[in-house]
C-alpha cells in the first residue's frame, strides 16, 4: 500500500511531509512519519473499520497506569483504512532488573473479575474476553479450548494429542482448585519484541493484548523465546514474589502460546506442543 499525499493530508497531524515504511509486525503496515512537530509512528490496516485498533488503544491506556507506553496521538479511518498514530520512541538500552520491576507494577493493577471489557478480534486467532469470576473457566474455555478446536479443524491435531490434552486440562483444573488467583492486568503477549528501552533507559511496553488474568500467564511467555535475563526475574520477584508451585505451573501457560504458534505456523511447533503436553 502506498500512502498518497492526499491520504496523509487527512491525518490530524501538522504538515506530514514523509511516510517511511518500517518494521511493525506481521499484522499491520507501519511507517515513520515526518511531521512539523517531529516524528510519529503510524500503523495502517487497509480497508478495515477504525475499531480494528480499539483493543490496542484500550490496552495502552490500561498499561499506562503502571508502566511507560507510547502515547496514542490519533486513531480513525481514512478512505476505508484504519489507522493508529503513536508517539515515536527513540530506543536505547536499559536495565532488565528495572523491566522486571515495571512488569510487576503492571501485575499489581487488578480487577474484580478475569477478562477484559473488549475482545481482541485482530488477526487469525480471535480472543473473546468475556468476564469470568473463575480464572480456570476463562483460561480453558476462552483460551486453550478454542485453539485446540481450531487445530482440529485445520488438521493439526490427532488422537494422541487429544488424550494428552484431556489429561493436562484436568490437571489445570485440579492444581487451581485451592489457589487464590488475583485478576492481574496482563500485557498478554510479553515476548522480547514487545518491550523496549527508550533513549534514557526507561522500560516500555508496546503492542499489548491485555486482559486481567493469572500473572503467571504473562511470565510464562517470557520463558519461551528468550530475551529476558535472570536480572528481569530478580527485579520482578523483588517487587512481587511468586507463589509456591509457580515453576510447576509454567508449562500449562506455555501451552497456550505454543498452541497459538501451532495454529499460525503449522507443524513446525508440533514437537514443542507435544513436549509440553507430555509433562502432564
Amino acid at each position: 500500500m502506498t500512502l498518497t499525499p492526499a491520504w496523509l493530508a487527512q491525518l490530524p497531524l501538522p504538515n506530514v511531509s514523509a511516510a517511511t515504511p518500517v518494521s511493525g509486525g506481521d499484522i499491520n503496515l507501519a511507517y515513520r512519519l515526518t511531521t512539523a512537530e517531529g516524528p510519529a509512528f503510524l500503523l495502517v490496516q487497509p480497508q478495515t473499520p477504525a475499531s480494528f485498533y480499539s483493543h490496542e488503544v484500550a490496552g495502552l491506556k490500561a498499561l499506562g497506569q503502571a508502566v511507560n507506553v507510547p502515547d496514542v496521538l490519533a486513531t480513525g479511518n481514512i478512505d476505508g483504512d484504519a489507522y493508529l498514530v503513536l508517539e515515536f520512541l527513540e530506543t536505547g538500552h536499559g536495565s532488565q532488573y528495572e523491566l522486571g520491576q515495571a512488569v510487576a507494577r503492571v501485575h499489581r493493577v487488578t480487577a474484580p473479575k478475569f477478562g477484559f471489557d473488549q475482545d481482541n478480534l485482530v488477526g487469525k486467532l480471535p480472543k473473546h474476553n468475556d468476564w469470568q469470576t473463575d480464572w480456570t473457566t476463562f483460561y480453558l474455555q476462552q483460551r486453550l479450548d478454542p485453539l485446540v478446536k481450531r487445530a482440529q479443524t485445520h488438521h493439526l491435531w490427532n488422537d494422541q494429542r487429544q488424550v494428552a490434552y484431556d489429561r493436562v486440562r484436568q490437571h489445570i483444573i485440579t492444581e487451581n482448585q485451592d489457589r487464590q488467583i488475583t485478576p492481574s492486568l496482563l500485557h498478554g503477549d510479553l515476548w522480547s519484541g514487545n518491550y523496549l528501552f527508550t533513549a534514557d533507559g526507561t522500560p516500555t511496553l508496546i503492542d499489548p493484548d491485555v486482559l486481567y488474568g493469572d500473572r503467571e500467564f504473562d511470565i510464562a511467555m517470557t520463558t519461551i523465546f528468550g530475551g529476558f535475563s535472570a536480572d528481569f526475574y530478580r527485579g520482578y520477584t523483588d517487587a512481587y514474589p511468586f507463589t509456591p508451585g509457580y515453576t510447576d505451573r509454567l508449562a500449562h501457560y506455555q501451552l497456550y502460546y505454543l498452541l497459538a504458534h501451532l495454529n499460525l505456523f503449522g507443524e513446525t511447533y508440533g514437537g514443542a506442543v507435544d513436549e509440553v503436553l507430555s509433562r502432564g
